[in-house]
C-alpha cells in the first residue's frame, strides 16, 4: 500500500468536515468523503493489532505486528524493555503504524476481501519499567500487560500525528478495488490535555 498521494487529490478540512477524494468517474474533480476524524479515531480504538515500524539506529527499515490498546488519543503497546523494539524506537521515536480494519462481515469468511487500512506517522516515547506513566496506566492497560510483567514491562506510548491515510475506510467494497476512491487523508488532531 502507498503512503503518499498527489497533494493536488486530497484537501483536508477540519475534524468534522468531509475530506475530498479524487475519482476517475468525476473527471478528476474531488469527491467529498463523509469520513470523519471522530470515526477513524473509533476504528482505531475498536482494533487491537497494528504493524509498527522503525528504522534502526543503522539505518535499517524494521517492522512488527503489536497488540495495542488505545487510551485518549495515542495507543499504548507493551514490550520487554530489552526488546529491539524498545531499543530502536528509544533511539529515533519516529514510527509508522497500519492498522488493519476487518470489513466484509461473515462475506468475509467465504471470499477473501482485503481489510481497509488506516495508516500515519508517529511519535513513540518508550516509558521504562515502573515509570510513573506505566504506573498510572496499568489499570487502563488491562490485560494488554499480564500481571506477572506489570512491575517488569516497558510501555510504548504512540502519539499519532499529521494526517490518518485510510484505504477502504468508508467505501464499499467496489470501491476499495478504485485506489483513488477508496484512500482518503483524514487530520489526527491530537486535542490539546488528551492522554
Amino acid at each position: 500500500m502507498a503512503t503518499t498521494m498527489n497533494h493536488k487529490q486530497a484537501s483536508v478540512g477540519s475534524a468534522g468536515e468531509g475530506v475530498h477524494r479524487a475519482s476517475p468517474e468525476d473527471d478528476g474533480q474531488p469527491m467529498v468523503s463523509h469520513l470523519t476524524t471522530a470515526q477513524v479515531w473509533q476504528q482505531v480504538a475498536k482494533a487491537s493489532f497494528a504493524v509498527l515500524s522503525q528504522v534502526t539506529p543503522a539505518g535499517e527499515p524494521r517492522s512488527s505486528g503489536v497488540v495495542y490498546k488505545t487510551v485518549g488519543r495515542r495507543l499504548y503497546v507493551a514490550v520487554a524493555p530489552d526488546s529491539w523494539k524498545a531499543r530502536h524506537i528509544a533511539a529515533s521515536r519516529r514510527v509508522a503504524v497500519t492498522v488493519p480494519v476487518r470489513r466484509g462481515g461473515i462475506l468475509s469468511l467465504v471470499v477473501p476481501i482485503p481489510p481497509a487500512t488506516v495508516s500515519f506517522h508517529a511519535t513513540a516515547i518508550v516509558h521504562p519499567p515502573g515509570s510513573p506513566q506505566v504506573r498510572t496506566l496499568l489499570k487502563e492497560l488491562g490485560s494488554l500487560i499480564p500481571a506477572e510483567r506489570q512491575t517488569s514491562g516497558s510501555i510504548i506510548e504512540v502519539v499519532p500525528e499529521g494526517e490518518f491515510l485510510t484505504y477502504g475506510l468508508g467505501a464499499s467494497l467496489m470501491k476499495m478495488r478504485d485506489p483513488v476512491a477508496a484512500r482518503a487523508r483524514i487530520p489526527v488532531t491530537q486535542e490539546e490535555g488528551t492522554r
